[in-house]
């Protein structure tokens, strides 16, 4: 029994090693097996391009969210100054519109798409592959945590991108906008001064902005609007591949915006028209067929037996069902499913004919290009295509305020405000080749199926087709402006009665419209009449000013030339401060009195205009101020400047130092005796002012611009007619001397001009004054005894009340306020 006793426990122990074995490799494989179990939720609601997370981050995103804090191991930074007053201005509106968070954000994603598109032209692999290629917007919102998340695949932020941006770096539109609002109190503007974002703070407390670009790591920048915000490599959340994903912890008063038809109504009102496909994780309900129990199929089965037993015809129809087969029964339940949902499918309005856009969809379309949420609409618009050797499609619009910053630094900006597409990709909106300068005021875009796409920005503006394009936008622009002339009521007074009578109620709205698009922007059309040689009849025709005969409204050059009389050859004009000071001018008197219609130019940039615009349907421009005027024709004119020939060489004389060219009569003139006129193309007393006030203007190179003075005296005066008299008694008098210089300097300021010593002026007034009160010339000022100062009676009582009044301290202060109540 040992022999086999041996043999056989080494048998056993053998077998169970290989068991032992075999079950360890079963538990590998097990093992193996469990590694990378399959996802149940690998793309939520089984949708290709949905927001992906796994249990993992979602517990860590939680945590976070949890403390509301900022993150202790991320980078803290300091919001420079203006954004700190920008974010408290925000926090604190109470009472401001808060729905225009979700449309500055769409906005910002939409302008990081566009560049991403732009860049993927000239490289496609910028884009990616799979969902980060898609060009999209998502809206997801969290009731449980209160968050509201919209993310885009746009080109996304480095790090120095999300410091530069969000918070340290204020671009002048900070300051603009918190003027603006300090004014105004008008929040709706933020958009247009590029600082949108902030507008998060309205609706949340605490915001986390994750991006990734393509250049760089992802990176979390958050902040709770105290002050400060902190950026941190981001390492919990889910890879966006590429984009942007903003975070808004929503606060109590703001858990509307859980709501998904609160979302939707704001994205149709604001966002309808972003050339992007915009979704929304959307929830709704439908119908799903499950198998009835087995109880309730039984019941069916009874109810439909008895009621079969009714007619001969249900009868015979139950016995061909009984011979097919019997079909499982089943119920309607309802559940709820979630799905991406897209909420802006209108066609983009360019393509579409202008026959089909209401006024109501042009009017969203250009509040969502301009971002001007406003209550007014566009002055006007043009939607047209143009075909031939350039085929394109554009829409303009005139706005219905000028922006803040129109003409600061004018000519040293290349501002414009139209976008450009090629083939429907947004190429641009720093193209100002597409409009000259004065018309950069316009808002719109143009879509050019003729320029090419894959060139540089550097390139395509050197396009032989951009000139053709540009011409026809320009041409388009000002028809567009002279419809708004044309249609409105108040320019219509050339027109017919019958014709204003027929437009009936229509012209209501359209009613001062063109007086409020040259209010806003009238010094747009002067610049382009001074730059645009081209198009400077065109524009001159849009000009508008008042006159002597305007009754104080607008009123343009072809009805000036309607109401011209009988035998006039120039347009009068005349330049200065204001309207009130130039219908009190002396240069107007005979104008006035013999019913010619004078032009009021009163804007600085006239003097320039007028430069430029030298004549209008062959009627030339004559500044009243200035050498030239003629008015009819006066028979005497050669005895008069006989009979005064030699006061004018005498005064001539006398005013060498004056600079003064000449001594001239004149019939310009009727209660006034004289005054001072320049050259034809010099400089008059009001250009002369406007030089003189320049900062870094130099006199001493302005001399030789200054126009040549000329003193015209009316001879029919009675102070011109006593001088002549002096003059030719005592050509040596001293009085006559003074008296004639004093007129010259009252002529010269009464004219516009600065006087070049008015101490000097002030003394022969002084004068004049003495001798008309019979005073000496020769009496003198008494002087003043010089009297030491000491401290006076009162002074001294004062300090003694002072001292006394410590010990009474309750009653002296009870008095002091009694006192003061009583001045009060």
């Amino acid at each position: 029994m040992r022999k086999w006793a041996i043999p056989s426990a080494l048998i056993l122990l053998c077998l169970l090693s290989l068991l032992s074995d075999q079950g360890r490799k079963v538990q590998a494989n097990a093992d193996e097996g469990a590694v990378d179990p399959p996802k149940v939720e690998e793309k939520i609601g089984a949708v290709p391009n949905g927001l992906q997370t796994d249990s993992d981050v979602v517990k860590r995103e939680s945590e976070s969210i949890s403390s509301r804090s900022l993150r202790s191991n991320a980078e803290k930074f300091e919001f420079q100054a203006e954004v700190s007053r920008l974010m408290d201005i925000i926090i604190n509106s109470l009472y401001s519109n808060k729905d225009i968070f979700l449309r500055e954000l769409i906005s910002n994603a939409s302008d990081a798409l566009d560049k991403i598109r732009f860049l993927s032209l000239t490289d496609k692999e910028v884009l990616g592959e799979g969902d980060t290629a898609k060009l999209e917007i998502q809206i997801k919102l969290d009731k449980e945590k209160k968050i509201l998340t919209l993310r885009d695949r746009g080109i996304g932020m480095t790090k120095e991108d999300l410091i530069k941006h969000l918070g340290t770096i204020a671009k002048s539109g900070t300051s603009a906008f918190v003027e603006k609002m300090q004014s105004s109190g008008d929040l709706n503007l933020i958009g247009q001064f590029g600082v949108g974002f902030y507008s998060v703070y309205l609706v949340a407390d605490y915001v986390e902005v994750i991006s990734k670009h393509n250049d760089d790591k992802q990176y979390v920048w958050e902040s709770k609007a105290d002050g400060a915000f902190a950026i941190s490599e981001d390492t919990w959340n889910e890879p966006l591949g590429r984009g942007t994903e903003i975070r808004l912890h929503l606060r109590d008063e703001a858990q509307e915006y859980l709501e998904e038809g609160k979302l939707k109504e704001l994205v149709k009102k604001y966002s309808e028209f972003i050339n992007f496909p915009i979704y929304i994780w959307a929830s709704k309900e439908v119908d799903v067929e499950v198998p009835a129990e087995e109880d309730e199929s039984s019941d069916e089965e009874e109810t439909s037996d008895s009621s079969s037993e009714e007619g001969e015809d249900e009868d015979a129809e139950k016995s061909e069902d009984e011979g097919t087969e019997k079909k499982p029964k089943t119920k309607k339940l309802k559940e709820t499913s979630n799905e991406w949902e897209l909420l802006n499918d209108v066609k983009a309005i360019w393509l579409r004919s202008p026959k089909e856009v209401t006024e109501e969809e042009y009017t969203k379309f250009y509040q969502s290009l301009a971002k001007d949420f406003g209550d007014e609409k566009p002055l006007a618009w043009s939607h047209f295509t143009a075909e031939g050797d350039v085929e394109f499609k554009a829409v303009l619009f005139v706005p219905p305020k000028a922006p803040h910053d129109l003409y600061e630094s004018y000519y040293n900006t290349n501002k414009a405000n139209l976008k450009l597409y090629v083939r429907r990709v947004f190429i641009s909106d720093e193209f100002d080749e597409l409009l000259p300068k004065y018309l950069n005021f316009l808002k719109g875009l143009v879509d050019s199926d003729t320029l090419p796409l894959n060139v540089s920005r550097e390139m395509l503006q050197a396009h032989s087709s951009l000139k053709t394009i540009k011409k026809k936008l320009i041409r388009k622009a000002l028809d567009m402006i002279r419809k708004i002339a044309e249609e409105d009521p108040d320019e219509s007074s050339g027109k017919d009665e019958k014709e204003v009578e027929k437009s009936g109620t229509d012209d209501d709205e359209k009613k001062g419209q063109y007086a409020k698009f040259w209010n806003e922007f009238g010094k747009s059309i002067k610049l382009g009449i001074i730059e645009d040689a081209t198009n400077r009849n065109r524009l001159a025709k849009l000009l508008r000013f008042e006159s002597t005969k305007s009754d104080g409204k607008l009123t343009s050059l072809d009805q000036y030339i309607s109401r011209m009389r009988a035998g006039q050859k120039d347009i009068f004009y005349i330049t200065g401060n204001s309207k009130e000071q130039l219908e009190k001018s002396p240069f107007l008197e005979r104008l006035k009195k013999k019913n010619y219609e004078v032009i009021f130019f009163t804007d600085p940039v006239d003097e320039y205009l007028m430069q430029y615009l030298m004549d209008y349907d062959g009627k030339q421009f004559q500044n009243v101020s200035k050498e030239g005027l003629k008015i009819g024709k006066d028979s005497k004119n050669k005895e008069l400047k006989e009979s005064f020939k030699e006061l004018t060489k005498w005064w001539k004389g006398a005013l060498t130092s004056e600079n003064v060219d000449d001594v001239k009569i004149t019939n310009r003139l009727d209660n006034t005796p004289c005054v001072v006129v320049t050259s034809k193309f010099g400089w008059s007393a009001n250009m002369e002012r406007i030089m003189q006030s320049q900062t870094l203007s130099d006199a001493s190179k302005q001399a030789y611009m200054r126009g040549k003075r000329v003193l015209e005296i009316n001879p029919r005066h009675p102070i011109i007619k006593e001088l002549r008299e002096r003059v030719v008694k005592d050509p040596e008098d001293e009085g006559v001397k003074q008296t004639a210089q004093l007129i010259y300097q009252t002529a010269l300021m009464e004219s516009g001009f600065s006087l070049p010593d008015p101490k000097d002026f002030a003394s022969r007034i002084y004068s004049s004054v003495k001798s008309s009160l019979n005073i000496s010339p020769d009496a003198t000022i008494e002087d003043d005894d010089d009297v030491e100062e000491t401290e006076t009676e009162t002074e001294t009582e004062t300090k003694e009340g002072a001292g006394s009044s410590k010990g009474e301290a309750e009653p002296a202060n009870n008095d002091a306020d009694t006192d003061l109540k009583d001045e009060l």
